[in-house]
């Protein structure tokens, strides 16, 4: 399940690396430290509704894609994909050893 901080911080990832930019890229263009965008990306920090904007005009996105769900990063879902094969791998090799 998801948080408040989850959703936006992996669309502005995603979206941040999809463009090319680095944290501090994206921190100049918002005005802001990097170390701050490294906090709202490690979902420790959650940005002001100005930030929101700043960051998704920076991006070329609009405000509410930061929130789309269904917009969630395709590495995430990668991983996600590759973590229920691991662990279907694990119990197909668990009970092939049971037989």
């Amino acid at each position: 399940m998801t948080n408040l901080r989850q959703v936006p911080a992996l669309n502005m990832k995603e979206k941040r690396r999809t463009l090319g930019f680095s944290q501090a890229k994206l921190a100049e263009k918002v005005n802001t430290a990097p170390t701050y965008i490294a906090m709202i990306e490690l979902e420790k920090k959650f940005p002001s509704v100005e930030m929101l904007e700043r960051i998704a005009e920076a991006l070329q996105m609009d405000t509410t894609e930061l929130f789309s769900a269904e917009s969630l990063p395709r590495n995430s879902i990668k991983k996600l994909h590759k973590s229920i094969l691991i662990e279907f791998q694990k119990i197909v090799e668990r009970k092939l050893k049971g037989l």
